[in-house]
């Protein structure tokens, strides 16, 4: 899998639904460059399981922030558009998402998962070519994020094995870091949050942070 970074992401159009129970077509590449906005699209296995509800509900919380930031908040997984409205429709005590409000990609036919490359599902061939080929595995995706710019290029994308949930506010702190580059031109240095110092990008500037640290220490 080659990574998307600084390339357009692809031009696919996927059904989504919401909390409503609303059906229709997103294409996340023409989202963004049509309202101008970043997208924070977030991959997830399976509807109804563990660790998913809690990224979701997290995501779900931290979508305020994000759209202070002129950021879309997009989850997905290949679960149908019905089994997602069940769960949004399902109280959070009982194991459900009610209450997020964003829109949840229904990626069944898998053909923007495939294309990302981010199943865990391996075909395995058969030496009898009358036999079908065999698929190992659930054929879910990883725990896969992409941050999208208002151009519909990636600008950061990370992939999680199953049993590791994400730290929403990393996202938050890399849309900041990436519009702080787009508005001045300023590069952000390890462990940046907004309000810190940043770094121009010459010898002098890196050197001068660096002494600010040895000295803080």
């Amino acid at each position: 899998m080659s990574t998307l970074v600084g390339k357009a992401f692809p031009d696919i159009s996927v059904k989504a639904t919401d909390y409503l129970g609303d059906q229709y077509y997103l294409n996340l590449f023409k989202e963004a460059q049509e309202k101008k906005k970043k997208i924070l699209l977030f991959w997830y296995p399976k509807d109804f399981t563990y660790v998913c509800p809690t990224e979701i509900i997290a995501f779900g919380e931290a979508r305020a922030e994000l759209e202070k930031r002129n950021t879309l908040v997009i989850g997905a997984s290949v679960d149908t558009c019905e089994v997602h409205f069940a769960w949004l429709s399902t109280a959070q005590a009982s194991g459900g998402i009610e209450g997020v409000e964003f829109p949840l990609l229904a990626d069944t036919n898998r053909n923007l998962s495939a294309t990302l490359g981010i199943l865990d599902g391996v075909v395995q061939e058969s030496a009898d070519k009358a036999k079908l080929a065999m698929i190992q595995g659930d054929n879910v995706t990883y725990r896969a994020t992409y941050l999208i710019d208002e151009e519909g290029k990636v600008f950061h994308e990370g992939v999680n094995t199953m049993p590791l949930g994400r730290n929403v506010d990393e996202y938050i702190r890399m849309v900041d870091a990436y519009t702080r580059f787009q508005e001045k031109g300023e590069v952000c240095p390890a462990n940046w949050k907004d309000g810190d110092e940043t770094l121009m990008e010459n010898r002098e500037s890196v050197s001068s942070y660096l002494g600010k640290k040895v000295s803080l220490n």
